[in-house]
């Protein structure tokens, strides 16, 4: 368990970098995204290097069943921040400082990085290493809480409460999904396909 501690705390000092106020703009967010989230799932592949037949099988249901997780997931948020905006008056101005990243990149470049790379990654380190060590500490429901709580926490750096709400949110439902496929591919197509979805194609601010 010391290892997968370990891994946390160096996300936590990534995380940091990206998102505290103190070091964001010094930062080129993409790059350090693309490194961060490599590093992590590099990581976790290579502590997880005899699991990994397990937590990659693929089944024929995971595809459809990863895209339509991620609809859902996107209109639980859509709906989510047409509540957040009338109710929290930052609410609109916390969502739009989440986008402004959107700027420092083309909008092809910040898919392709998001589909390929970034969104699978993060599942990779997440749920197929972190959840599943924790899962196997702790017990499957609790691995699922204690990760989704450690995946909330890195976003703290941000002092953003709608960003700390949305990664609290996707840390559930996609360790939801892990935990009951017991497979990180759902969670994974259904992470990349919100990823591009929210972000670069339809986004919600």
């Amino acid at each position: 368990m010391k290892t997968v501690w370990a891994l946390c705390v160096l996300a936590a000092g990534l995380w940091l970098a990206m998102f505290s106020p103190w070091t964001r703009d010094a930062v080129p967010f993409w790059p350090a995204m693309a490194f961060s989230s490599g590093v992590l799932a590099l990581s976790g592949l290579w502590v997880n290097r005899k699991s990994l037949g397990e937590v990659f099988q693929l089944r024929c249901w995971h595809l459809p069943l990863g895209l339509i997780s991620a609809f859902v997931l996107y209109l639980m948020f859509w709906i989510g921040h047409e509540i957040a905006t009338l109710i929290l008056p930052f609410a609109s101005d916390q969502v739009t400082l989440v986008y402004r990243t959107r700027s420092q990149a083309e909008l092809r470049t910040i898919a392709l990085l998001l589909f390929f790379w970034v969104g699978p990654a993060e599942e990779i380190f997440w749920r197929a290493y972190v959840q599943r060590r924790f899962g196997e500490r702790f017990g499957p429901f609790k691995g699922l809480l204690v990760t989704a709580a450690i995946y909330t926490l890195v976003h703290i750096w941000s002092f953003n409460l709608m960003l700390l709400a949305a990664a609290a949110l996707c840390g559930l439902f996609w360790g939801a999904l892990f935990w009951r496929c017991r497979s990180v591919w759902p969670a994974l197509i259904s992470h990349a396909v919100w990823d591009v979805t929210i972000f670069v194609i339809w986004p919600i601010s």
